[in-house]
């Protein structure tokens, strides 16, 4: 399902607060059935009805409609120091594979080895963008 933005789901919710029906919402706001049928399901699992309470700010909505899974909080927890990684990488005989074996082994819910290696290669490209990381000079004929 398509995030909408908060607003146009307190619209949501206000519509069918006041009897419209699905199809009569989905038509004024211009969304799809299944996504409008799926919000106000999430609205309903979480107790909240129209009008909402006044104090309820746009974030807390969208905590309390979607709340972090289980699963996301893990893969945020077992986000690997990719600064420790690069250095280690220095050393000899010290491979990305037997970086994400040990990394697998602290988090063994984490990313697999091609995810991994992906997200390093995002990592340094971003150091590489920055300056931080300097491409190795070519060595030309003049020197």
């Amino acid at each position: 399902m398509k995030r909408l933005p908060m607003r146009k789901i307190r619209d949501v919710l206000r519509l069918s607060a006041e009897g419209l029906s699905t199809r009569q919402i989905e038509a004024s706001l211009g969304i799809g059935r299944t996504t409008l049928r799926g919000y106000l399901a999430r609205a309903c699992a979480a107790g909240l009805s129209w009008p909402l309470p006044p104090d309820l700010s746009e974030t807390e909505l969208e905590q309390r409609l979607f709340p972090r899974t289980a699963q996301e909080t893990s893969r945020q927890a077992g986000q690997p120091d990719w600064a420790h990684i690069h250095n280690e990488l220095r050393r000899k005989g010290v491979t990305l594979s037997l970086l994400w074996e040990e990394y697998r082994a602290d988090h063994p819910e984490g990313y697999g080895y091609s995810r991994f290696c992906e997200l390093y290669t995002r990592w340094e490209g971003k150091l590489a963008r920055s300056g931080i990381i300097r491409s190795p000079v070519p060595i030309t004929s003049d020197q």
